[in-house]
């Protein structure tokens, strides 16, 4: 099983872009990986990495806000994928949460997407009855 490290972008930065990239391929300028990493830095380091090798094939993103945590960008490279690196990476960050003394996890996932919507629910993540709304802040997206 690979090593769950938190990022240091001297080290990390290329890899996790590229991994990100790979899985996610989100075509929103809120959504580039390198201005992801870069606004994620600047406020705290709740960001891990899973190491194979010398190789990230993994990532996981946490925040929290005092009142509630989120996890974003759990990503496993597709060589990676169903061996429960995925899950390791998510308990990773709920460890890091729970230590902030974190009460509740929250996170997003596109509708349709059942394959990661049962992922989840797998392990311990329940759909709920919540309307999720987004304003994107073109300002500091493009500026």
């Amino acid at each position: 099983m690979p090593s769950i490290h938190t990022y240091d972008d001297t080290q990390h930065r290329a890899a996790v872009i590229a991994l990100w990239r790979d899985v996610f391929n989100y075509p929103t300028a809120h959504n580039r990986p390198e201005l992801a990493l870069a606004r994620k830095l600047a406020v705290d380091d709740l960001l891990f990495v899973a190491v194979a090798e010398g190789t990230v094939v993994g990532t996981t993103m946490a925040g929290y806000d005092g009142h509630r945590g989120w996890l974003y960008s759990v990503a496993v490279h597709p060589a990676w994928q169903k061996r429960g690196l995925g899950a390791a990476l998510v308990r990773h960050a709920e460890a890091a949460l729970t230590a902030l003394g974190c009460m509740k996890i929250n996170l997003q996932i596109t509708a349709g997407n059942d394959a990661v919507a049962g992922f989840y629910e797998r392990l311990g993540y329940a759909v709920e009855p919540r309307i999720s709304m987004g304003k994107v802040i073109t300002a500091n997206v493009l500026g």
